[in-house]
């Protein structure tokens, strides 16, 4: 081997080990040692099988993803859809200083309460914990979460009220509720961000606070509760709502007095306690969605707009609605 090639040997094997040397080190050990003992907590699942102390976590460990904003920490965690994962939410979680994005999903062996650590989370944007078992209160604790704007807790087994406070967190854009076990009533107030709210499929009571009626929400869903009393505070001619659904509820209230969001486009009031009748201003928004079967509305359903495009079943059981598509008027 003549000297040109040595060096060019010695040049390439000295470059492979310092890229190996570095690739080794990207990941930072703290944030290395709280993924290990967050594998541990889950029982080591063949999902997390990448998770390799030998190797970085910031470049081959599967769900784990390093930002650009702190290099290599740990910003992302997602573990997702694995029905033989199980365990708990390991308390290391909130070792992990620059998380951002946090997400347990689709995981129905997970158990356990969401732990108190959390809420050292400073950089926390995304916290979703949706499709497990994991049960207990909603924390309160979550609204030290300064910089959270989409919590998703939704379709777990979460019983108690909604705490009061995470109606304080400043930069909450989306909360997902849905599918829990929650009692009480909504709290009184969110802050002006909030434009997308999901409670539905729960056991909330009461009243609807007029608060939410400041709010411009893109969409709101409360179906599925006992919920009772006056929602027309929800409608709005200056808003831009797009998606409202409130079935299956005992809301009471006069349809004809609603103002409509020019916006709307998905609506269902099925299974509630609505008197009026339809006006003629629904023919002027383009619904795709329409359903105010199970109510107490009466007269006739306006022709025009999208009104005669939706079958009967979106109008029956009614105490005298007529016309197209139910039977004609007399």
């Amino acid at each position: 081997m003549d000297k040109t090639k040595t060096l060019l040997f010695f040049l390439f094997l000295f470059t492979l080990l310092l890229t190996t040397s570095f690739s080794k080190n990207l990941c930072h050990k703290d944030d290395k040692k709280a993924l290990l003992k967050i594998k541990r907590s889950l029982n080591n699942p063949y999902s997390l099988s990448t998770w390799d102390p030998s190797t970085d976590c910031c470049s081959s460990w599967s769900g784990v993803h390093c930002g650009d904003d702190f290099k290599y920490r740990v910003t992302g965690l997602f573990i997702n859809s694995d029905d033989k994962l199980s365990g708990h939410i390991s308390p290391e979680v909130g070792d992990l200083t620059y998380l951002e994005n946090l997400v347990f999903q689709y995981l129905p062996n997970l158990t356990g309460k969401i732990p108190p650590t959390i809420a050292k989370l400073k950089y926390l944007v995304l916290l979703w914990v949706q499709s497990t078992n994991v049960a207990g209160p909603v924390p309160g604790f979550l609204s030290q979460l300064k910089n959270l704007q989409f919590l998703d807790l939704s379709n777990n087994k979460f019983s108690g009220s909604i705490p009061t406070s995470l109606s304080l967190l400043p930069n909450l854009l989306s909360l997902n509720l849905k599918g829990n076990k929650l009692t009480g009533s909504i709290p009184e107030s969110f802050q002006r961000k909030v434009l997308y709210l999901d409670l539905s499929h729960n056991h909330l009571s009461g009243s609807i606070p007029k608060s939410l009626g400041k709010l411009h929400f893109y969409s709101i869903d409360l179906s599925w509760n006992k919920l009772e009393g006056d929602a027309s505070m929800l409608f709005g001619a200056n808003k831009t709502t797009y998606d409202i659904d409130l079935s299956r509820n005992k809301f009471q209230f006069n349809l004809s007095r609603v103002k409509i969001p020019s916006t709307l486009d998905h609506l269902d009031l099925n299974h509630n306690r609505i008197t009026g009748n339809i006006s003629a201003q629904w023919t002027e928004v383009p619904l795709s969605v329409f359903n105010v079967s199970y109510n107490k509305l009466c007269g006739r359903i306006p022709n025009g707009g999208n009104l005669q495009k939706f079958d009967s079943s979106s109008y029956f059981h009614n105490k005298c609605l007529c016309g197209a598509p139910l039977k004609s008027c007399k």
